[in-house]
């Protein structure tokens, strides 16, 4: 196992990193079972991300308009997003949804701060339940724990699998919203997001997407890039 630590400036810096990194050193296999299946991904076996300021807009992926590109996150998808993380509310068709596990828990954490003071290691939202596993696809995002020192409020997450092209920018920009919302109602100021997962991937369908955006020439030159 390789084990790979990024730190980066603000969320876009933190893809743009990934996206990156990923193609040098990514593991190349096909998926067995799970989203899908019989596709190639490259991955991570295990990568933390350290964003010092994931509050700097803006929180969607920076890119040049010159590469043609299409921003992997529209620019309207994280006010759309936010719900979903902070209700229980399911759309047709959606077997769970982030929100109904940590709504509740939103309101616990912001309770247990103002209440109980900020020297607490309880301070810790779950995602999923031992049901979970049972679903065709269980919950990515698995947890975020949380930490108030010098007066402001810190994400820590885990991701078991995650989507390094669309779901990473998309997640840590509804993330980092739902950060703002709970350090305002605790009274505190927004902090840092700490990122972890053994499973941050980048699909074979992105890749040419990937090398025009990291402009190098292929993702296996990459390593001699």
């Amino acid at each position: 196992m390789e084990v790979e630590f990024i730190r980066a400036r603000d969320l876009p810096d933190a893809w743009f990193q990934c996206v990156y990194r990923i193609l040098e050193v990514g593991r190349e296999y096909v998926v067995e079972r799970g989203s899908y299946e019989g596709q190639k991904r490259l991955e991570f076996d295990y990568v933390t991300v350290h964003i010092k300021y994931p509050g700097t807009r803006p929180l969607i992926p920076d890119i040049p308009p010159h590469l043609g590109i299409p921003n992997p996150v529209d620019d309207n998808y994280l006010e759309e997003y936010l719900p979903y993380l902070m209700t229980s509310q399911r759309r047709p068709g959606e077997d769970y949804t982030y929100g109904e596990y940590l709504e509740d828990q939103i309101r616990e954490v912001i309770r247990m701060y103002k209440e109980d003071g900020y020297n607490t290691n309880q301070a810790y939202m779950t995602v999923g339940d031992p049901k979970s596993i049972y679903l065709k696809d269980p919950p990515c995002l698995r947890g975020i724990d949380t930490r108030i020192r010098d007066g402001k409020l810190h994400f820590i997450l885990y991701f078991r699998s995650w989507d390094l092209w669309n779901g990473f920018p998309a997640n840590l920009g509804g993330i980092q919203l739902l950060k703002e919302y709970m350090a305002q109602e605790i009274g505190v100021e927004d902090g840092e997001i700490i990122a972890s997962s053994k499973g941050l991937h980048l699909y074979d369908y992105v890749w040419e997407l990937a090398k025009l955006r990291t402009m190098c020439p292929d993702p296996k030159a990459l390593r001699n890039c």
